[in-house]
């Protein structure tokens, strides 16, 4: 049985790294990016361990092991990382039921991935589901850029709640930038 939970420990943070690395972009077939979905970003064990320290990852775990992870980022992570600063200074500048994102609290996901013998059960939900549970008292709403080329991700996140706020282009792809509206 998969369960939901909010930590994330050496051990988990090595296993997260090891499912990001498993499921990037650079390391999968056209065809699996294609049927599978992927993922862009690549980040350190030591970056991993920095958005931990501000945000605990929300872990799906089968016993001890660690077979989905939603990252949790926010602006206190600006500086370190050129993807999610771009993705920020895009956020920033996003205008939703006439309020500019600049001057509300908003939540990033830094990454969603489930492995894939565990895909298809609901665990996506269950993730974002913990993930409003856990941060919809301080932040306003949710937001996320995904690759267009990976329509999997796009229908997971439009499932969850999410809509289509706007594009971009950076990191030589093309973006959907993808809102969850909570209190605005």
């Amino acid at each position: 049985m998969v369960s939901i939970c909010l930590q994330s420990t050496a051990e988990e943070i090595l296993q997260i790294k090891d499912l990001q690395t498993k499921y990037l972009k650079t390391n999968l077939s056209e065809n699996e990016q294609l049927s599978e979905g992927f993922l862009t970003a690549s980040y350190t064990e030591e970056f991993l361990n920095l958005m931990n320290s501000y945000y605990p990852a929300i872990l799906a775990k089968n016993e001890n092991q660690v077979v989905g992870y939603a990252l949790v980022a926010t602006k206190e992570i600006r500086g370190k990382h050129e993807l999610l600063d771009d993705l920020i200074q895009h956020c920033d500048k996003v205008t939703y039921n006439g309020q500019q994102l600049s001057e509300r609290p908003y939540v990033i996901v830094g990454q969603l991935c489930v492995a894939k013998p565990y895909r298809g059960q609901g665990i996506a939900q269950r993730l974002y589901k913990h993930f409003r549970h856990t941060l919809d008292d301080r932040f306003d709403c949710c937001i996320t850029d995904i690759d267009q080329n990976n329509p999997r991700s796009l229908k997971a996140h439009l499932k969850s709640g999410f809509e289509i706020v706007g594009a971009l282009n950076y990191g030589d792809a093309n973006w959907n930038l993808v809102l969850w509206n909570w209190n605005l």
